[in-house]
């Protein structure tokens, strides 16, 4: 297994056998997976999000629902 480096990318290795990559430079790596948990993170935030909102608005429907129905039966016993 010889690991040939990458060129135009300091730290990266190719394993001439598996064709795979290799980070060398653990500092980048620990930041790139810092950045990348930061993302998801992020988009997990956004989707919980939107679901509070989506939940709010179908409840604001229901709320609008039962106070026109109040005011629809209070209209009939006057």
């Amino acid at each position: 297994m010889k690991k040939q480096p990458v060129k135009d990318n300091d730290g990266w290795f190719r394993d001439s056998q598996s064709g795979s990559f290799d980070n060398a430079d653990t500092a980048k790596y620990q930041k790139y997976m810092a950045a990348y948990k930061a993302k998801q993170k992020e988009q997990e935030e956004r989707v919980a999000l939107q679901k509070d909102v989506s939940q709010l608005k179908s409840e604001m429907g229901d709320i609008k629902s039962l106070l026109l129905t109040l005011v629809q039966n209070q209209e009939k016993t006057l």
